[in-house]
C-alpha cells in the first residue's frame, strides 16, 4: 500500500467500523489526505478529574489517524475548563480555577497515552493547551475579532441552546461556541490544522470553526463527528449503577473497567468491538461469526474487554484482572493474586467489613455479605456442602477465620455453590 493509499484508507476504515456520522466535505478530505499528510485535533475540557468512556471514542479516533500517517494534536482544554460546553440540562456549575488546573495536568497525561510522541516518527503528536492563546485574550479584540463572524440567529438554532432557551442559558455558557471555534482558528494558524473531530453532540461546534476559518482565513478546513455511543434499547453507554466509567484506575478500578466490557449486551458487543477495537475487518468478521454460533461462550465479550482494557491500562493489569475473574469462581489459586487487584474486584461484588481482631463465625459471614438470607440458611449451606472460604469447602459452620486465612489485601473471599461470590475485608 503506497503512503497516499494508507493515509486515505483511514477514512474507509472509520466508515467500516460505523464511525462517522457527519463530515462536512468527505471527497475534498480525501483529495487533502491524499496529497499529504494533514494535522487533525481533538480537544478535551477538563471539566472532572478525568476522561470517561465518551472521550476514549475520541482519543482512538485521534490514535487511528495518527497510525495512518497523520499528525495529530491533544488539546487539553484549560480555558475552556472553566467555562464548559453547555448542556441541554441545566446551567455548569464553575470549578476554581485551581482544581481546574490539577484537573488539565491529569487529563493532558491520560491523552499522552494514546498518542506517539517519539520524535524520530515523521508525525509525531503534540499537545496544547487552550489557555496559553486566550489568558492574555483581552475582552474588545475577541468581540472584534471573533465574535463578529458569529450570527446570534445561528448560534440561537443551536440544538443545545434550544434545549435551554425556556429555562435559561447564562452568557458564558452561550459563548462557548466561540472560544472553541478560536481554538480551531489558532491551531490552523499555528500548525496548519485543517481537521477537527468529536463526538455528533459536538457537531455545532466543530462547523463554527470550519466557518471562522473560512471567515477569517479565506481557509478550507474539517469536521468530522463520531456518532454518540448508545445500547440497542437507545440509552446511553457508558454508565453502570455506581456512576460514569472513568479512565482514572483510582476512580473505576481495572477490575471494574473489564467487568463493564465484559457484561455487554450481545446485542450491542460487536459494534463496540468496531469501535473500541483495532481488530481488522477480517477479524471482527470471524468474532462475529464464532459470537452468534456460540453466544454462550461470550467470546466478543472477552475480546473486547481485554483489548479495550489493555489499551487504557496496560497488559499487566488486564492479565491480573482475568486471573481474578478466575481465582473468584474458583478456577485458579487466590493466593497469587495481588492486594490491589483482589480488593477492587470485592468491592464491586457484595461484600461486608469487618475487624480482623474479632472475626465473626462463617455463619455470620455468610448473612453479613449477603450470600444467605439468614443463619439458619447458612448453616443448610454449610451442611449441604455449598459453602466455600477462599475457594476451600467449609465443613464447620462455627468456624472462625484467623489470620492465617487472609489473603493478600487483607481479605476472604466467601463462595455458595458455583456462581454466587462475596468479599470479607478486614481492617
Amino acid at each position: 500500500m503506497t503512503d497516499s493509499a494508507a493515509r486515505t484508507q483511514v477514512l474507509d476504515d472509520l466508515d467500516s467500523r460505523g464511525l462517522i456520522a457527519h463530515s462536512t466535505d468527505p471527497d475534498a478530505l480525501r483529495a487533502t489526505m491524499a496529497e499529504g499528510p494533514i494535522t487533525s485535533y481533538v480537544g478535551f475540557d477538563p471539566t472532572a478529574p478525568s476522561l470517561h468512556m465518551g472521550n476514549l471514542l475520541q482519543l482512538l479516533t485521534l490514535r487511528r489517524l495518527q497510525l495512518a500517517g497523520h499528525n495529530p494534536i491533544g488539546l487539553v482544554g484549560g480555558a475552556t475548563g472553566l467555562i464548559g460546553d453547555p448542556k441541554e440540562t441545566s446551567e455548569r456549575v464553575l470549578n476554581p480555577k485551581d482544581v481546574v488546573q490539577q484537573w488539565v495536568e491529569r487529563v493532558r497525561s491520560q491523552v499522552e497515552r494514546f498518542l506517539d510522541f517519539d520524535t524520530s516518527l515523521p508525525n509525531p503528536a503534540r499537545m496544547v493547551n487552550n489557555y496559553d492563546w486566550t489568558k492574555d485574550l483581552n475582552t474588545l479584540d475577541f468581540l472584534r475579532d471573533i465574535g463578529k463572524h458569529f450570527p446570534v440567529n445561528r448560534m440561537l438554532g443551536r440544538e443545545v441552546v434550544k434545549a435551554r432557551l425556556e429555562q435559561g442559558i447564562s452568557y458564558t455558557e452561550f459563548s462557548y461556541v466561540l472560544l472553541q471555534s478560536l481554538d480551531y482558528l489558532e491551531l490552523y494558524r499555528r500548525y496548519g490544522c485543517t481537521l477537527q473531530t468529536g463526538g455528533s453532540d459536538q457537531w455545532g461546534n466543530l462547523t463554527a470553526g470550519v466557518e471562522l476559518i473560512r471567515r477569517t482565513e479565506s481557509g478550507k478546513a474539517h469536521a468530522l463527528a463520531t456518532p454518540l455511543v448508545t445500547k440497542a434499547d437507545g440509552t446511553k453507554f457508558g454508565k453502570t449503577e455506581s456512576g460514569t466509567v472513568w479512565l482514572d484506575r483510582e476512580l473505576t478500578s481495572p477490575y471494574a473497567f473489564y467487568q463493564f466490557w465484559f457484561n455487554t449486551d450481545d446485542r450491542d458487543v460487536m459494534q463496540l468491538v468496531r469501535y473500541y477495537t483495532f481488530r481488522t475487518a477480517d477479524e471482527i468478521a470471524e468474532l462475529e461469526k464464532a459470537t452468534a454460533d456460540r453466544p454462550h461462550a461470550r467470546e466478543a465479550q472477552r475480546v473486547l474487554a481485554e483489548d479495550v482494557t489493555t489499551l487504557v491500562h496496560g497488559a499487566a493489569d488486564t492479565a491480573h484482572v482475568q486471573l481474578a475473574a478466575k481465582a473468584l469462581f474458583g478456577q485458579s489459586d487466590l493466593r497469587e493474586l495481588d492486594g490491589e487487584t483482589l480488593i477492587a474486584a470485592l468491592r464491586e461484588a457484595p461484600h461486608t467489613e469487618v475487624s480482623a481482631a474479632a472475626m465473626p463465625t462463617v455463619t455470620d459471614l455468610l448473612v453479613q455479605s449477603g450470600l444467605v438470607a439468614s443463619k439458619s440458611a447458612a448453616r443448610r449451606t454449610v451442611s449441604e456442602g455449598g459453602a466455600y472460604l477462599n475457594n476451600e469447602k467449609v465443613s464447620d459452620a462455627e468456624y472462625v477465620p484467623t489470620a492465617d486465612d487472609l489473603l493478600p489485601g487483607g481479605a476472604l473471599v466467601l463462595r455458595r455453590g458455583k456462581r454466587s461470590f462475596a468479599g470479607v475485608l478486614a481492617g
